[in-house]
C-alpha cells in the first residue's frame, strides 16, 4: 500500500508582490489525527488579542478543502485592512489552496483527510483589494507548492546565502555582510 500524502507535516513559504499589497504566507500541511490537527484545533480554540484564527471559506458556509486555518500575522486595524484580511486575503488563500488541489499538488482524494494552517501577512497599509487577492492567491499556491515539493533545497538556500540575505524590509550592505 502506498504511503499517504503528508504523513506528518509539510511546510512551505511564499512571498509575492511588492509594497503594501504584497502577500507573505507560511503553510503547514498535515493529516487529521496527527500533530497538525492538534495545532489547528488549539489555534482555533485559543485566539489572542488581534489574532483570531478562522476557517478559510471559498464562500460563506463553503470551507476550502483541505480545511485551512487563516492565522493573521498582523492585527486587522482600520476598515480597509479588515476588508483585506477577512476579504481579499482570505479569498486569495482559499483560491490558492483550491488551485493546488485542482492542479494535483494536493491529491483531491485526500483533501478531506488533510488540514492546512496558513500564517498570512496582510500589510496594514494595504490599498488595493484586487492586488491583495491576486498576490495572496499566488502566495498560497506557492507556499503549498514549496511544501509539497520540499523547496527550496538546502543547495538553493546555501547559494542564496552566499549572495547575502535580502527581504523587502532589510538588505544588509556588503560592509555589514563582511566577516
Amino acid at each position: 500500500m502506498p504511503s499517504p500524502f503528508a504523513p506528518t507535516a509539510l511546510i512551505g513559504e511564499s512571498f509575492v508582490g511588492e509594497g503594501a499589497n504584497a502577500a507573505h504566507t507560511n503553510i503547514v500541511i498535515g493529516r487529521k489525527g496527527g500533530p497538525v490537527e492538534t495545532a489547528w484545533a488549539t489555534a482555533l480554540a485559543t485566539p489572542s488579542a488581534g489574532h483570531v484564527p478562522f476557517m478559510t471559506v471559498v464562500r460563506p458556509s463553503v470551507p476550502v478543502k483541505p480545511l485551512t486555518l487563516f492565522v493573521a500575522k498582523a492585527a486587522a486595524e482600520g476598515e480597509l485592512h479588515q476588508r483585506a484580511t477577512w476579504g481579499s486575503a482570505q479569498a486569495g488563500l482559499a483560491q490558492g489552496v483550491a488551485d493546488a488541489v485542482d492542479e494535483g499538488l494536493v491529491p483531491a482524494e485526500e483533501a478531506d483527510d488533510l488540514l492546512i494552517i496558513a500564517a498570512v501577512w496582510v500589510n496594514p497599509a494595504v490599498d488595493d483589494l484586487d492586488v491583495s487577492f491576486r498576490n495572496q492567491r499566488a502566495a498560497a499556491y506557492g507556499a503549498v507548492r514549496a511544501a509539497v515539493t520540499g523547496t527550496p533545497t538546502v543547495t538553493e538556500i546555501q547559494a542564496a546565502a552566499k549572495e547575502g540575505p535580502a527581504n523587502p524590509f532589510y538588505t544588509p550592505t556588503a560592509e555589514v555582510l563582511a566577516r
